[in-house]
């Protein structure tokens, strides 16, 4: 089984209020389709979650009142694109069905407390794609917060010992500095998680609750410690997910499960 994360910059426009990139998911989805895996699918909120959750100030907790409405706008926003992902994948004739965070789990200070795997493998044993997203949940001690695709990754990963991870982006994989601001930035092609811990990234500008890519490579170690192989690619070049899925060699960047 693998499970795969398509991050909110490449199915949607991060700098622009609720752009869905439908072109590349449609080719992505009939990309999944051909490979013909076994998928736990996650998706980025992207355009349609970041900029309301940071106008709301959302992943600090409850502060007022004025956030109740802006938890259930962020929601329903996710909950839009989520249904854009999911049309995507029903026109390849991918049997998806969405499983929404904030019916599912909750968190503790951000970190997660419960959790409904049980679905998932139900959904799975019956030949069903399930597909979930990053969304506004329930926080036990903040009230509420803002549960990250990487965070469902990270936690998916544990639970279900996934062949690989794939996290499908708007780059190659991993540079040694943010390519879109440094043009001296290389590209790494394999690490280790000794290799990663000596990584340091830098922030765009657009407007990102979850912590960007500094972010996401703290899940990638995290995940990498579990000894499960992580790959990195490139989702707006043809067949880069397919290749990778069906073990054909292509540009990626290809993290190492940590060996014990």
């Amino acid at each position: 089984m693998f499970l795969i994360k398509l991050g909110g910059s490449i199915i949607t426009d991060k700098g622009k209020k609720y752009a869905f990139k439908e072109d590349v998911t449609d080719r992505l989805s009939s990309e999944i389709k051909k490979a013909n895996k076994e998928i736990i699918l996650v998706h980025g909120a992207g355009s349609f979650g970041h900029i309301l959750a940071k106008q709301y100030s959302l992943n600090q907790g409850y502060k007022n009142d004025v956030q109740l409405q802006g938890f259930s706008d962020t929601h329903a926003m996710v909950q839009q694109l989520n249904s854009l992902v999911l049309t995507s994948l029903h026109d390849q004739d991918i049997a998806a069905v969405s499983l929404p965070p904030h019916a599912l789990l909750k968190l503790d200070d951000h970190k997660p407390s419960t959790m409904n795997y049980n679905i998932f493998k139900e959904y799975l044993s019956k030949g069903f794609t399930p597909v979930t997203f990053g969304d506004v949940v329930l926080d036990e001690k903040l009230g509420f917060s803002i549960c990250s695709g990487d965070l469902l990754m990270q936690m998916l990963a544990q639970y279900f010992k996934p062949e690989k991870v794939l996290f499908v982006l708007d780059e190659d994989g991993l540079y040694t500095s943010n390519p879109k601001t440094d043009k001296n930035a290389q590209f790494i092609e394999k690490a280790t998680l000794d290799e990663l811990e000596n990584l340091t990234t830098s922030s765009n500008t657009y407007a990102d609750v979850t912590k960007g890519m500094a972010g996401k490579i703290e899940t990638i170690k995290n995940i990498s410690r579990l000894r499960i192989d992580v790959v990195l690619l490139n989702g707006n070049i043809n067949n880069r997910l397919y290749d990778t899925l069906v073990g054909r060699k292509t540009k990626n960047t290809y993290v190492y499960g940590e060996k014990r």
